[in-house]
């Protein structure tokens, strides 16, 4: 199968260029890629206009199959992926069962691969049903192809547990991803400690139940030498830690979502529960914080934290409702609308956090744009406008702040391993 895309705008994340330039796929794999290129080909794809980047790869999704496939399941997740750009997925272990044994990480691989090409990669739980109290079979998850560990969804109460899974994980080479808040201190509230939960009458979600946490994994991870990934950074001074410690040379890495360098905790007077997330939505300043990481480099990745939840779980009263926001289809355009159009960053810088650095991170060989490499690609307009509208998406789920938004960036075609999987109508 030859696949010819020709006069796009080719973004180069590691060389921070975007070059015009014809790309020619074979077998899978870029084969040609310079500008004036005549090939023949079974499939050619005119990209004027557009900008052509390597796949999009999504560190932090749950897929909730098995055990919640009302709210997704992981045929559906990566028919959304690919509405997005998205060639690759990193999914978390908080099902149910729980993925942390071999057998539940050989499952999520055999139903991905009834979907529809997006590249799957499970993320086994650090702690045996996700309880924080016994370790899992690290080395048994390795073998059976999990990529990282994490408890996500719940933070790690248990320093000597942590530190013992962190020693061991730097024996195996695995990366530990971090869900930071210290549950005694945000177990059962809904919003962040501030102004809306004051109006509210809510007990809130304090910035330092993060930070403190964010703190003592970048310690543990100085001390044991392993590589630590926080996720979902959402409090401008965990970015102030976290670049600290880098300067240390501390092996820390993080993401962020587009929700927090987008959104404040007034969302919540608005939205109510659609707004409910675990981190909560910050202040103003969190918000300026996040996008400052962004541009100086601490910040690593943008993740969605995509978490489908069912309608009627979403209309329920602000304190009862469940935490989790969808974005694979939105991350893209949210980004391009919120960075790049404002001029904040680059598209380069931007797609080396949502593609090069996490497929990099997780060791994965996805997200670069080099003769030989497999060739999952995103084809978008930068420019075009739409209006999200929930009720069209490919997720089962609707839970977005952000219906009704007009947004720009618009993928056009979405390539995995050389082939269409999807293309915008």
């Amino acid at each position: 199968m030859r696949l010819f895309i020709k006069n796009g705008r080719v973004v180069h994340p590691v060389t921070g260029t975007v070059l015009l330039q014809d790309i020619l796929v074979e077998d899978g794999r870029i084969s040609l890629m310079e500008h004036g290129l005549d090939c023949e080909a079974d499939r050619v794809i005119d990209a004027s206009g557009f900008v052509v980047a390597p796949g999009l790869v999504d560190m932090h999704v749950h897929l909730r199959d098995p055990g919640f496939t009302y709210k997704e399941d992981i045929l559906t997740g990566c028919a959304a992926a690919a509405r997005g750009g998205v060639t690759s997925v990193a999914c978390m272990a908080n099902t149910s069962p729980a993925v942390d044994c071999p057998e539940q990480v050989a499952y999520v691989y055999s139903r991905a691969k009834e979907a529809n090409g997006v590249q799957v990669y499970p993320i086994a739980a650090l702690s045996k049903g996700l309880r924080g109290e016994e370790p899992t079979d690290m080395e048994a998850l390795k073998r059976a192809g999990a990529i990282a560990l994490s408890d996500d969804g719940n933070n790690v109460d248990n320093a000597n547990l942590m530190r013992d899974t962190l020693i061991q994980a730097r024996q195996l080479e695995i990366p530990v991803l971090c869900h930071c808040e210290d549950t005694s201190m945000v177990a059962g509230r809904a919003v962040n400690e501030g102004s809306v939960s004051r109006q509210l009458w809510l007990e809130g979600r304090p910035a330092i139940a993060e930070e403190i946490m964010v703190m003592r994994d970048a310690m543990l991870a100085e001390e044991t030498g392993a590589r630590v990934h926080i996720c979902h950074v959402s409090t401008a001074k965990s970015v102030d830690i976290i670049r600290k410690m880098k300067k240390k040379g501390v092996p820390i890495s993080c993401e962020t979502c587009p929700q927090y360098f987008t959104l404040t905790e007034d969302e919540v007077l608005r939205l109510g529960s659609l707004a409910r997330v675990n981190p909560p939505l910050r202040t103003r300043a969190d918000v300026q914080g996040i996008i400052t990481g962004l541009r100086d480099g601490t910040i690593d990745v943008i993740a969605t934290d995509h978490a489908p939840h069912s309608v009627e779980e979403k209309t329920r009263p602000l304190s009862r409702a469940p935490s989790g926001m969808i974005g694979l289809e939105t991350s893209l355009a949210i980004t391009l609308t919120q960075l790049y159009h404002t001029g904040k960053m680059e598209l380069p810088a931007i797609i080396k956090r949502m593609s090069t650095n996490p497929a990099d991170l997780l060791r994965l060989a996805r997200g670069h744009m080099s003769l030989g490499a497999t060739a999952d690609l995103v084809i978008f307009d930068p420019d075009e406008e739409w209006t999200v509208d929930p009720l069209k998406f490919a997720s089962k789920a609707r839970n977005t702040p952000f219906g009704g938004w007009i947004v720009r960036g618009k993928v056009k075609y979405t390539i995995a391993k050389g082939e269409v999987i999807y293309q915008d109508s």
